[in-house]
Formats: C-alpha cells, sequence, structure tokens
C-alpha cells in the first residue's frame, strides 16, 4: 500500500514538482497539497498522512509556526521539512527538527535544478528513509548477531584506564538523537570525541554552537589542524572529509574536499579509517540512527589494527534503524543500547579525568 504524502508550499511550481517526484516512486502518493501552514493544519486536524513535506517561509503561517500548533495540540504526523531557506538559515532548520521534524532536505533555488535528479534522489531517499518502518526491525531478530555486554572490567583495553578516543556517526535523526547523548556527557570526559553527522555546509557548525550552549562538554566544529584534547566533541564540518591524523605524542583534525564517498561528505568511513593509525588505545565507535551502512566498512577496517569497543543504538529510539543495523549484522557490536542510556555507556567506558 502507499504511503499518503501531504505537501505543504506556498510555490505553484514548486508543489508541481515535489508532487510529481513523489508520485514517481510506486511506494508513494500525494494524498494532498496546501499553500500554507493554516490550510496544512485545518486538513491535518481531520486527516492522517504518512508524511508530511513542509515549506517554511510561507504567508498565514509558516513552517515553524505549524509545528508549534501540531506540538500544543498533541496532533501526530512524520514531518519532512523542503526549503531554501534552510540552505540559507541553518539555525531554522534546526529549530524545525527541535520542534518535530524528523529531517530536512534543502531545496534548489530554481525550478531547473529542482527538476534534477540529485534533488530528487534526496528527496525520495529521505522519505523512504523516514517512513518505510520495516527497517526498523525488532531487536530480537538482531539479538543472535549481538555479543552480550562486556563488564566494565572486562573492556577489551582494560576499563577506564587505557587512553581512549569516542568517534560517532550519525544520519537521519541525528541532529535530535545527539540533544539526548551530548549534553548528557561530562565536561572532564577522560577521552575527546570525533563526530560526524550527515549535513550540508553551514549546518554542522550551528548544530555545534546550540549543543555547546546546552552541554556541560564542550561542543565545536572542526578546524583542520588543531590538536585533539580530552572532553572537548569535535564535529566534522559539513562539506568536509574529517581525519584524525597522529602527530608525534599528538593527534591533529585533517580535514579535506576529497569526493564524497557515496554521496556523503563527511563520510563516517573516512573518519574510522584514520583511526588505524592512531595511539589510542581504544576507539569507542558509536552508531546512532541513519540511513544506509556509513561506518559499518569503517569500523571493521579499524578493528583490524587498533582494540575497538563498538556501541549501536536500538532500533526501537532510531528513526531510521540503518546504519545501526548494518553495524549490529556484522557480530562486532560490544552493546545495543536505546539512544536515553548512550552518553552513560560511552561515559562508563572511559571515564572522566
Amino acid at each position: 500500500m502507499k504511503k499518503n504524502i501531504l505537501v505543504v508550499d506556498d510555490s505553484a511550481l514548486m508543489r508541481r514538482i515535489i508532487c510529481d517526484i513523489i508520485n514517481s516512486d510506486e511506494a508513494f502518493q500525494v494524498a494532498d497539497t496546501c499553500r500554507d501552514g493554516l490550510e496544512a493544519y485545518e486538513k491535518l486536524k481531520t486527516t492522517t498522512y504518512d508524511g508530511v513535506v513542509l515549506d517554511i517561509r510561507m504567508p498565514r503561517m509558516d513552517g515553524l509556526e505549524l509545528l508549534k500548533l501540531l506540538r500544543k495540540e498533541n496532533i501526530k504526523t512524520t514531518v519532512i521539512m523542503v526549503s531554501t531557506l534552510t540552505v540559507q538559515d541553518a539555525d531554522i532548520t534546526l529549530t524545525a527538527l527541535e520542534l518535530g521534524a524528523e529531517d530536512f532536505v534543502p531545496k534548489p533555488s530554481n525550478a531547473i535544478e529542482a527538476k534534477g535528479i540529485g534533488f530528487r534522489d534526496n528527496l525520495l531517499g529521505v522519505l523512504s528513509g523516514v517512513l518505510k518502518k520495516e527497517v526498523n526491525v525488532p531487536v530480537k531478530a538482531m539479538s543472535k548477531k549481538v555479543r552480550p555486554v562486556a563488564p566494565v572490567a572486562n573492556i577489551r583495553s582494560g576499563g577506564r584506564n587505557g587512553n581512549k578516543i569516542v568517534a560517532i556517526a550519525c544520519s537521519t535523526g541525528g541532529p535530535k538523537a545527539l540533544q539526548s547523548v551530548i549534553p548528557f556527557l561530562p565536561k572532564d570526559l577522560n577521552a575527546p570525541v570525533v563526530l560526524v553527522q550527515h549535513m550540508p555546509v553551514g549546518f554542522t557548525k550551528s548544530m555545534a554552537e546550540r549543543l555547546d550552549v546546552i552541554s556541560p562538554i564542550q561542543v565545536k566544529e572542526a578546524e583542520d589542524g588543531e590538536v585533539l584534547k580530552k572532553g572537548i566533541v569535535y564535529i566534522a564540518p559539513g562539506g568536509k572529509h574529517m581525519e584524525v591524523q597522529r602527530n608525534g605524542a599528538t593527534h591533529r583534525i585533517s580535514l579535506n574536499e576529497m569526493p564524497p564517498i557515496s554521496g556523503l561528505r563527511p563520510c563516517a568511513n573516512i573518519m574510522y579509517d584514520s583511526l588505524r593509525g592512531c595511539s589510542y588505545d581504544q576507539v569507542v565507535c558509536v552508531v546512532l540512527t541513519g540511513m544506509g551502512a556509513d561506518g559499518t566498512k569503517g569500523i571493521l577496517s579499524l578493528a583490524k589494527d587498533k582494540s575497538v569497543y563498538v556501541i549501536s543504538e536500538d532500533a526501537t529510539t532510531c528513526v531510521v534503524y540503518g546504519m545501526p543495523k548494518s553495524i549490529a549484522e556484522t557480530g562486532i557490536v560490544d552493546e545495543v543500547v536505546p539512544l536515553p542510556e548512550v552518553a552513560q555507556s560511552i561515559i562508563k567506558n572511559v571515564g572522566v579525568q
């Protein structure tokens, strides 16, 4: 059965383009369209849709106002933001995610680009990842492929006494998921944290600044050449791959603009693979919600040369159980935990200074 989608955009041309894209996929169909948030609100009060594709800047009631109203009146629906404003102002996009939107797709600034294959694949990819609930397989179905949780004293590099680094990967649903992890890490965490979240240029800086405000641990967008320090979270900038390079007794961030890997830049596989040459006793790898399998190949490669401890988010709390499922299926995962327990698992394994 096709998923019913509501498209909300004040541009008649953009509504037509988005509708054509959605209807071109046999998994979806556009059930209704609206010109602004007020029309959408009236429909959502009486009609249930599998998903809503929502613009931000609209007359009468914009996208953010609609999200606030839906939250206030407890109207449940799955929202994907699609707006040129998401490129111009990352803060507004992140606010939309905090208000309940599941993910976003940057909309091209003109109709020619909007009709291109890039926007089409991006929109359908996000819709597929968020709305095809069959990817959220029950945890019990995976349990035979996941090793039991190891006691703290028996962690491969000797528990909390080793020199460690935490490496986190996430994608769809990640910005919201990170708000349930990073703010719960202490400022004196006994390890640096490197993090790849799939986002466009400009968005990662805004996300880092917002997380820094609400977190005891320092959070920043990574800069090329800076020395890694314990108690700091370094977020890979959108549009750049991030590697960790050993430099004598220290480790430095290295950023580059090599071609995207499977359409991804930053790519978590690049980050994990670079850690093969590090001098850390152990790499604590954390894989959170996201489409696809980014991170799996890199962690498997890393495990050939380094001690790794792998934490995967449980299917029940993932927006999209893709990346965590991929790493869990390898059998290398040490812990499968729901999102609210991820921070505690990290702290348990690296300790505080």
